[in-house]
């Protein structure tokens, strides 16, 4: 087995990681933890503030987090577009930098390849169009500088059809799919074994999301039935908790709607327990990862009609989609849904969870580093004859 000092080095950059909690966070902290039974190394490179809590000030320039080693640097700007360019600083080491979103990172190493002359690939993460907001802004930059700046990657990789769709008109064939993995053991079976009324979402409280919607859809449905109930999981973004529980009282169903900010996984699993549907109204996803966690907790996901979802929903038919602005309509079907859990709850649930495992990380892992292999040419480790094992605790 070649040693490890050997080994290529591949330097993930993304601007939110450990102990930031979210989808992004999460798929990159799944392919560092894979990397190394595959031949590589692996070193995260982030912004050194949490976006979600700025009053935590400043983390460490340098840490281990569950065995992946993070450096730290610092930024200044929007969140949106965090403008840190010491990771200039931080990629003399690699062998190959992969770069998470398209945001000023993806822009900067792009535009100063001449300096640092790493071979560079880029997962998309659904670029930055998840809101209409700016719409013809966004085009237009997306279309001259985003144009621009994707020239200077060997790989594109699209991690849904959606982005694949939107990408392959500036990158051609450099573009490939690769969908994200999922970690399937993280909510496992965790959803109630008995159909309840309590709806149950989780992710970043940002505005494409529409989390007031689901509030109000909540209130719609408790009109109907005193059951029902919301758990709002996640982490401020656009929106905080004060805003959404004052959403929540204003629509009349402040007893009804638990906001949870910043629970650790055993604790979303003590909330999945209590439900039995999981809902979004989220207008953009890149590529819907939390729909996929929710199945595999048992979850009957009902969903907003977005790209995505539909994409999702194609190959998934339990998977119920709505236009979420119809509240009406929507409480419709999650009436249905619940009367579907009443009627064949072990089969559906059985259908979801077998549908969530064909997510795992191992096949994609294993996608990422055939592109990592082909890009790096000689240079690459050969492949490793161990495996990710999907069933092993995480790292």
């Amino acid at each position: 087995m070649m040693p490890d000092a050997r080994k290529p080095l591949i330097v993930q950059v993304v601007r939110q990681f450990l102990p930031n909690r979210g989808g992004l966070e999460d798929v990159v902290a799944n392919l560092c933890h894979s990397l190394p039974d595959r031949g590589f190394r692996v070193r995260v490179v982030t912004c050194d503030r949490l976006f979600s809590e700025p009053e935590r000030g400043r983390l460490p320039a340098r840490e281990t987090i569950d065995g992946i080693e993070i450096v730290r640097i610092p930024w200044r700007g929007s969140s949106r577009y965090p403008v840190a360019p010491a990771v200039f600083r931080h990629l003399h080491e690699a062998d190959l930098v992969h770069v998470h979103a398209i945001d000023f990172f993806f822009d900067a190493l792009s535009w100063g390849r001449v300096l640092h002359r790493r071979p560079m690939v880029v997962t998309t993460h659904g670029g930055f169009f998840h809101t209409k907001a700016f719409s013809a802004l966004k085009q237009t930059w997306f279309n001259t500088v985003t144009r621009v700046s994707a020239q200077g990657y060997s790989e594109i990789i699209g991690c849904s059809e959606a982005d694949v769709r939107t990408f392959a008109p500036i990158a051609g064939n450099r573009v490939r799919l690769i969908e994200n993995g999922v970690d399937i053991r993280k909510f496992e079976d965790a959803a109630s074994r008995v159909p309840t009324r309590r709806l149950v979402t989780i992710g970043r409280f940002s505005a494409n999301k529409r989390l007031p919607l689901l509030i109000a859809l909540t209130a719609a449905l408790k009109a109907r039935h005193p059951d029902w109930g919301l758990d709002i999981i996640g982490v401020p973004s656009d929106l905080t908790v004060d805003r959404l529980q004052a959403e929540a009282q204003r629509q009349g169903v402040e007893t009804a709607v638990a906001i949870h900010k910043g629970l650790s996984n055993s604790e979303i699993r003590d909330r999945l327990a209590k439900a039995s549907l999981f809902v979004s109204a989220s207008d953009y996803e890149g590529f819907g990862l939390v729909a996929v966690e929710a199945m595999s907790a048992g979850l009957l996901p009902v969903l907003n009609d977005n790209t995505a979802f539909i994409d999702l929903a194609a190959r998934h038919p339990a998977l119920l989609l709505s236009d979420f602005a119809d509240l009406t309509a929507t409480a419709d079907i999650l009436e249905a849904a619940h009367a579907r859990l009443e009627a064949r709850g072990d089969a559906l649930r059985a259908e979801l969870m077998g549908a969530a495992r064909t997510y795992g990380w191992s096949a994609v892992a294993d996608r990422y580093c055939d592109v990592y292999r082909s890009v790096l040419g000689p240079a690459a480790a050969p492949r490793s004859n161990l495996s990710f094992d999907e069933t092993a605790p995480a790292r």
